[in-house]
């Protein structure tokens, strides 16, 4: 059976009528599944028995297995199991006036950054679009405010999985499907410099916000943190970014976590601001204090240093904000999220 959520508007159209089905009836499926939640084709009352007889016999909705809800004060995690048997983390997190969905792009991943749990476990594979719209589908039935901010933070590099990930976009933003608002998605990176170029090429993605994990001031620094870095050199990678075609009234997010003894001195973000300030209108920062992992020797720093490294920022006109990252104590939080540490005690 075929998963429903694998296809755009224009190619369940096509499909339906494939089956011998009025393309006009893949409106009437998507609403009930994006708009309604519905995911048994026997309640959608619109469509005739025989049609909806013939939906079942083809399509299905669902692909992941939810096998645990870990809730916080801040966040819950859900981990889902796939049909091939590996294990995603998806993260729903609590804001002042919202809730942000935290999607995963791939099981594991290949980037190798130093300080995230994700990296441990190596890539396995790449989630496919209905894996990514699925963790969406799962957990809004599970709560009864609407998700209306998607960041995809979670496992894996999301531009390493682009064909994916950006029809799972399409979906989330386009009328026809989940309809967000294209500035209450954000796709996060650690900067792979050919895809950020065909990234500001892309009339759909291009829209949506971006988030570079940038993490250090120079080249040697981020390649001891990023090997990524050695074939995605710094230089390369803010001409790229610079060169973004945003709108002017929007910025890019670089994301920088801070790690005790390592990135987080004055002399660092004197060095960090050195190298913005020719594009800082181009740029917002978030600053992560770093959330530990018992397998990884890294320390968060202080608050002080925190405070100390925004300061120094700030007087050169950067605009900085300070992120604590939510779900720490369920091992929730960005760079915590793996795909083998509970599967000992999932059943």
């Amino acid at each position: 059976m075929e998963l429903l959520t694998s296809y755009t508007l224009g190619e369940l159209k096509n499909r339906l009528q494939a089956i011998g089905l009025e393309p006009y009836r893949a409106n009437q499926v998507l609403l009930w599944v994006y708009k309604k939640f519905e995911t048994n084709f026997q309640n959608m009352t619109d469509l005739s028995k025989a049609h909806r007889d013939m939906l079942s016999k083809h399509f299905r909705i669902h692909t992941l297995e939810p096998i645990e809800r870990v809730r916080a004060n801040d966040s819950i995690k859900y981990l889902f199991r796939t049909e091939d048997n590996h294990i995603i983390e998806t993260v729903l997190i609590f804001e002042k006036d919202h809730l942000t969905l935290c999607l995963s792009s791939q099981v594991g991943c290949a980037v190798g950054c130093k300080f995230c749990a994700t990296a441990k476990d190596g890539l396995l594979r790449n989630l496919s679009t209905a894996e990514i719209i699925d963790q969406y589908l799962w957990v809004q039935k599970d709560t009864a405010q609407r998700i209306r901010n998607v960041v995809f933070m979670g496992m894996g590099e999301p531009l390493a999985n682009y064909e994916a990930l950006r029809k799972a976009v399409e979906i989330l933003i386009s009328p026809w499907g989940i309809d967000l608002s294209k500035r209450r998605v954000s796709i996060s990176t650690s900067g792979l410099v050919s895809q950020l170029r065909r990234m500001a090429q892309d009339p759909l993605l291009r829209e949506v916000n971006l988030a570079v994990s940038i993490n250090a001031p120079n080249q040697q620094l981020r390649e001891f943190l990023m090997p990524i870095s050695k074939t995605n050199s710094l230089k390369d990678l803010m001409k790229v970014l610079a060169d973004f075609p945003y709108p002017p009234d929007r910025r890019i997010m670089l994301e920088y976590v801070l790690i005790s003894g390592v990135n987080d001195s004055k002399n660092h973000a004197e060095e960090l601001a050195k190298l913005l300030k020719p594009y800082r209108r181009k740029f917002k920062v978030n600053l992560i204090p770093y959330n530990p992992d018992p397998n990884i020797p890294f320390e968060r720093p202080s608050m002080d240093r925190v405070y100390a490294f925004q300061e120094v920022l700030r007087s050169h006109n950067i605009s900085t904000f300070i992120r604590i990252s939510k779900g720490i104590e369920v091992f929730g939080a960005c760079g915590q999220l793996r795909s083998k540490r509970l599967e000992l005690v999932v059943k």
